[in-house]
């Protein structure tokens, strides 16, 4: 398996650092190498990436700042001089956490441990595409929702919102575990919403209506969106 990834990182030393390391990995293809988080956003909004390895501090926006803008999250292992972010870290569910100067075994061990989460997640999401239903618990017991009654969910911070054809419930969960259990007749569309696909009434422009509801399109989701779609 090859991992397409970029670096983000305000210190020259540390790029040219992190750009030899990858560059000598067999499982590595690295894609672009970006100075701050602008630089970054432009990348993802562009390019697939399936790891970013992101400094914490940076002039700008940091590291935090922008996996908070990421309308769909890769594998990120943070990269910083200081071990207090760890905290921050474990809360945005990243891969692994390295300390600066980065050891080459350290970073060989981060890398095996991407792998495995991919691995893991494909494997998941495998499972998930044969099923038609998740359950959620609710009240001490676990409620079945079949796919087809699914219009869409919201993000809500540390929930989410699922809007069925009769009801909503508020599950404590993120969108990425979400997005690895629903099946392809789900998407992304925007960091705060997974539709149903089958449910979209209409798009126009950034926004598309889907149980009288407009939710928004991020742009680098709108490629993804309109491929999925059967388009005259």
């Amino acid at each position: 398996m090859i991992l397409k990834c970029i670096i983000v990182d305000d210190e020259l030393m540390a790029r040219k650092s992190l750009q030899r390391l990858c560059e000598q990995h067999e499982s590595l293809e690295l894609l672009a190498v970006c100075e701050n988080a602008t630089e970054a956003l432009k990348v993802l909004a562009e390019q697939e990436v399936d790891l970013i390895w992101l400094d914490v501090e940076m002039p700008g926006l940091s590291g935090f700042e922008l996996l908070e803008r990421l309308p769909a999250t890769p594998q990120v292992v943070l990269t910083t001089t200081k071990t207090e972010y760890a905290f921050d870290a474990f809360q945005y569910q990243v891969a692994d956490y390295l300390k600066k100067p980065i050891a080459i075994p350290r970073f060989k061990l981060a890398v095996e441990k991407v792998l495995e989460l991919s691995n893991r997640s494909k494997t998941i999401q495998a499972t998930a595409n044969h099923r038609k239903d998740i359950y959620v618990k609710t009240d001490g017991r676990y409620i079945r929702i079949p796919y087809e009654t699914i219009s869409y969910i919201e993000n809500m911070g540390d929930y989410v919102k699922i809007i069925t054809n009769q009801q909503t419930f508020v599950v404590y969960t993120t969108m990425k575990s979400l997005e690895e259990k629903l099946g392809r007749e789900f998407l992304r569309v925007h960091r705060s919403y997974i539709v149903h696909l089958d449910k979209i009434v209409d798009i126009e422009e950034n926004n598309l209506v889907i149980a009288n509801k407009v939710v928004p399109i991020s742009r680098a989701n709108k490629a993804e969106l309109m491929n999925r779609l059967n388009l005259l």
